[in-house]
C-alpha cells in the first residue's frame, strides 16, 4: 500500500509544538484592521490552541 500524503492546507495552517500540543493562528488578522478594535487585533496575535479529538485528527493529517 502506498504512504499516505500530508494534508498541504492543514501542514500551512497548525504547527505541533514539541510537547505535542497543537496550535492554529486566528482568521481575520490581515485586512480592514482600521474597524477594529486594540484589544480585538491583539488578540489575533496568539495563538490558539487545539484539544481533544480535534487535535488527534490534526495530528494525523499532517503526519505526526
Amino acid at each position: 500500500m502506498p504512504k499516505l500524503k500530508n494534508h498541504s492546507g492543514t501542514k500551512d495552517r497548525i504547527r505541533v509544538t514539541k510537547n505535542g500540543k497543537v496550535m492554529h493562528g486566528h482568521a481575520g488578522s490581515n485586512h480592514l484592521l482600521a474597524k477594529k478594535s486594540a484589544a480585538r487585533k491583539r488578540r489575533y496575535a496568539v495563538s490558539g490552541g487545539i484539544v481533544g479529538k480535534m487535535a488527534k485528527n490534526v495530528k494525523a493529517k499532517i503526519g505526526k
